[in-house]
C-alpha cells in the first residue's frame, strides 16, 4: 500500500529527552515501522510553515494516512484539511496518534471538540483490550503495558466510537477510550492515544504490531472513487 505519515517536528523532539526517545526522529520511526511491513511510505513534516509539503499528488495517491501532531495544529491550512477530509470520506484510511486528537482534521471528521483531561508526568499506562477478536488487537493478548506515557483521561469529547478496541488505565486512577474506530463516509479511522514525543512508545514491539494491524484494518477495501456524488435521478410523468 501507499502510506503517508504526517508528523510534526517540534522543540520537544529536539530536547535531550526527545532525542533519546527517537534519535532518528519520531516520524522516521513510524515510517520505518510501516516499511518493515512492506509498504511504500512517504514522510511529510509539519512545522511552523504548516503542512505545505502535503501536496495534492501525495493526498490523491495515499491509501492510509497516519497523523501525529501536537504544537502546530493551527498551522495546517483549512484548504489542506478539506482535501484530506474529502479523501478520507471517499475511503482513505486514517490513523490518528496521541495529540492528533486536537488536530483540525480529526475534529472535522468527528464533529466535536475532541477535548480531554491530561497530565504530563510519565505514568505507566495499561491498555485493556475490549475485543480480543478485533483485527487490530490480533495476537496481542488482554492488555498492553506502556512503561511511561502522558496521561489522557475522560471525559473525552468524541462521538460514541463505532468500535472500541482499547481502554487505557493510568496509575492515577483515570481511564480513557484509547483505541477507537470510527466510520466516516466510505472510510475508517482509528485513534490511538499513546505516543508522547519524549517517551519511546513507538519502539515497543506490541505497539508496532498494533499499529501495523490498524493500518491494514482501516485500508480501503475497494479503489477510492474520484468524487462523492449522488446519482442523477430523472423524473418521469406518471401515466394515467
Amino acid at each position: 500500500m501507499q502510506i503517508t505519515v504526517v508528523c510534526e517536528q517540534n522543540g520537544a523532539m529536539l530536547s535531550p529527552e526527545g532525542k533519546k526517545a527517537y534519535p532518528e526522529g519520531l516520524g522516521s520511526c513510524l515510517k520505518g515501522m510501516l516499511e518493515e511491513a512492506g509498504h511504500n511510505v512517504t514522510l511529510v513534516t509539519i512545522g511552523e510553515e504548516g503542512a505545505a509539503a502535503l501536496t495534492d499528488e501525495i493526498i490523491g495517491g495515499t491509501d492510509v494516512m497516519f497523523w501525529w501532531g501536537h504544537w502546530y495544529h493551527g498551522k495546517v491550512s483549512d484548504e489542506i484539511v478539506a482535501k484530506v477530509a474529502d479523501r478520507a470520506l471517499r475511503g482513505m484510511g486514517m490513523v490518528f496518534l496521541h495529540s492528533a486528537h486536537d488536530s483540525k482534521i480529526f475534529k472535522r471528521l468527528l464533529g466535536s471538540s475532541c477535548s480531554l483531561k491530561w497530565r504530563e508526568d510519565g505514568e505507566h499506562e495499561r491498555l485493556w483490550c475490549t475485543d480480543m477478536t478485533h483485527p487490530i488487537a490480533r495476537g496481542l493478548g488482554e492488555y498492553i503495558d506502556i512503561p511511561r506515557e502522558e496521561m489522557y483521561g475522560e471525559p473525552f469529547d468524541i462521538p460514541t466510537p463505532d468500535e472500541l478496541v482499547y481502554i487505557g488505565w493510568f496509575r492515577g486512577g483515570e481511564v480513557f477510550r484509547g483505541g477507537c474506530v470510527f466510520r466516516r463516509g466510505a472510510g475508517k479511522l482509528f485513534y490511538f492515544n499513546p505516543g508522547h514525543e519524549t517517551y519511546p512508545t513507538y519502539k515497543l514491539p506490541a505497539v508496532r504490531q498494533l499499529l501495523r494491524q490498524a493500518c491494514a484494518y482501516v485500508a480501503p477495501a475497494l479503489p477510492i472513487k474520484g468524487e462523492i456524488c449522488c446519482p442523477h435521478v430523472e423524473q418521469f410523468s406518471v401515466k394515467e
